[in-house]
């Protein structure tokens, strides 16, 4: 897994963040995500964020679960075993509705909690890099990814001018893994050097 470089600013105000982030993004500086204790409207727009596709996965999910239904239960009533129940046609479909509606649903449901989960990178006994553990408590945290060209301590005061209460420069690994916050054997160092 890649290791990467970020310039990490703290805010403690969400009027503060908001302007900020308008800041970072007109000046060009690629955020890799903003961290926040409580979701904000608005945010979203403000980073310059597309709209979810994840109602367009739930309604892929749902029709897979429709054509699983309809093409079971076909197959196993007109097929394989043919079942003559009060006179009706082996081809019921009104009798089948509720049953298709069901794995609508739940293809549907379990199918986006699924994607969310991987999107968020979100799984038991997966571990992530947090850039500022008061994130969930009440601090907002942005994070601007650094590349080959980007200048560090031009990046540094930046922040600092649009209000960051605290910047560090911060080593993480950006993608998931397997293994515990208590238990760190991960080969580099990752303590924050703090600059203000």
């Amino acid at each position: 897994m890649a290791i990467k470089k970020f310039v990490v600013g703290n805010f403690y105000d969400e009027q503060v963040l908001f302007p900020a982030v308008k800041a970072v993004r007109k000046q060009g500086y690629k955020i890799h995500d903003v961290y926040t204790p409580f979701p904000i409207h608005g945010l979203d727009t403000a980073m310059g964020l597309r709209d979810t596709s994840l109602h367009t996965a739930g309604f892929i999910y749902g029709i897979t679960g429709t054509t699983t239904a309809f093409s079971f239960i076909t197959w196993a009533f007109t097929t394989d075993w043919p079942l003559n129940i009060g006179g009706k046609p082996f081809f019921a479909l009104p009798a089948w509705i509720p049953i298709m509606f069901e794995l609508t649903v739940l293809f549907a449901a379990v199918g986006m909690v699924l994607t969310f989960c991987y999107l968020c990178q979100l799984a038991p006994f997966v571990r992530k890099d947090h850039f500022n553990l008061r994130s969930t408590d009440d601090t907002f945290t942005m994070a601007i990814e650094l590349n080959e060209r980007s200048n560090e301590d031009e990046i540094i005061s930046f922040l600092q001018r649009t209000g960051a209460q605290e910047v560090s420069v911060q080593s993480k690994e950006t993608g998931w893994w397997l293994g515990r916050y208590d238990q760190d054997n991960r080969l580099y160092e990752n303590r924050p050097e703090v600059i203000a």
